[in-house]
């Protein structure tokens, strides 16, 4: 195989791998903690997945396009839901994870902890 995107399998996947900020490589090009895909009993791909602080990066990055602007520039109430997504994609479990959110909102590591108890009450008082 010489290119990766020369089956429809590929094709299938690459939206999938994109989201979540991997990178195909070939399977005879594949690391050791790389994903070999197969169809078929064939080899037909191999996903290298991101390190866990890429992938908050790639997070940021997605929800930036998602919103059309940068997220500093986002009112109140979308930073909140930026902040929700974020809990739930579980970026505040990296090491920096609330500083880098912080930092991409242009708020302060206690405005994204007021987001997040305000979110825990929201649900406590269901």
């Amino acid at each position: 195989m010489t290119e990766v995107g020369d089956h429809p399998f590929v094709a299938a996947v690459k939206p999938l791998i994109d989201a979540m900020g991997g990178e195909m490589v070939p399977p005879e090009r594949a690391a050791g903690d790389d994903v070999v895909l197969s169809w078929e009993g064939r080899e037909v791909l191999a996903v290298r997945l991101p390190h866990l602080s890429d992938s908050l990066d790639h997070i940021l990055a997605d929800l930036e396009r998602r919103h059309g602007m940068p997220l500093a520039d986002l009112d109140r109430k979308a930073k909140q839901s930026v902040v929700r997504v974020l809990e739930a994609r579980g970026a505040f479990s990296v090491r920096h994870g609330v500083e880098t959110a912080a930092t991409a909102l242009g708020v302060s590591r206690f405005t994204i902890y007021n987001y997040l108890n305000r979110e825990k009450v929201g649900r406590a008082g269901e």
